[in-house]
């Protein structure tokens, strides 16, 4: 099955590109996080001990969730969500239009599949899935966070942030984090996106999702192991001088650390 998927995936971002065989840099940067996410997953199954049938199905979902990213880029010039689709629902539909699964025996395999790449970017997964499906879109959601931080890190590395605000979205780059974002994040609560106003905000809101954001031990140690809080906890002190800082990089670092 997944070798199935990977061979229509790949032709269909193919048919993004110019005559000289190249897609959009944007879209190449999707490519490549949805390779990644995909290696998260299978670390991830590996770790939690998944089923060979769990293990294909989480995959699939890992290579799939973002599908819709590029015609969403193709047809609105943009990545937000806000100003375009619900690149999730978008992803969902595609998958559906195209019938790539119709090559599937499994009808529950297939819903799983669909339903982890619909649930991907939820705030929450809805209540009373089947145990398959469950796993599928947590092991989604844990791989794809663990890509954004490299994404990020890449970014804030690679761009002069203090000039090149347009990196981060014309964010403000002195302001403290916003105390309603460091509310939520300590009593774990999500965090809507719209109270995002600065850039330590946007971080902040990352640190966050170590404290209550990972379903698995085995992206938790991930995120230990590749100093992804060390990171932006020594970034955010180059933002702001504020206490919080350490009082939820502290709060992180013991859920990290949890067994």
């Amino acid at each position: 099955m997944l070798q199935v998927l990977e061979k229509k995936y790949a032709e269909y971002v193919a048919g993004f590109a110019d005559h000289s065989g190249r897609i959009p840099e944007m879209m190449e940067l999707k490519r490549v996080h949805t390779r990644y996410v995909v290696d998260n997953a299978s670390l991830i199954a590996h770790g939690e001990g998944f089923d060979d049938k769990e293990r294909e199905a989480s995959l699939a979902s890992a290579l799939l969730h973002d599908t819709g990213r590029y015609e969403q880029l193709r047809r609105f010039n943009t990545f937000k969500d806000s100003e375009s689709v619900d690149h999730a629902v978008y992803s969902y539909d595609i998958i559906r239009k195209l019938k790539w699964m119709d090559a599937l025996t499994d009808k529950k395999t297939e819903e799983a599949i669909l339903k982890a790449v619909l649930y991907h970017n939820r705030r929450e997964i809805p209540d009373g899935l089947d145990s398959l499906t469950l796993k599928c879109a947590q092991t989604v959601r844990d791989a794809d966070k663990l890509d954004i931080f490299r994404v990020a890190e890449e970014r804030i590395t690679k761009t002069d942030w203090r000039k090149n605000t347009t990196a981060f979205w014309n964010l403000k780059i002195d302001a403290p984090p916003d105390r309603e974002v460091v509310e939520c994040i300590l009593s774990s609560k999500p965090v809507d996106y719209q109270m995002i106003k600065s850039l330590s905000d946007f971080i902040m809101i990352q640190v966050g999702w170590m404290i209550s954001g990972f379903y698995y031990s085995t992206s938790r140690r991930l995120c230990s192991e590749r100093g992804h809080l060390a990171f932006r906890r020594k970034f955010l002190h180059e933002l702001s001088a504020s206490r919080a800082i350490d009082e939820i990089c502290d709060k992180a670092e013991k859920v990290l650390n949890m067994p």
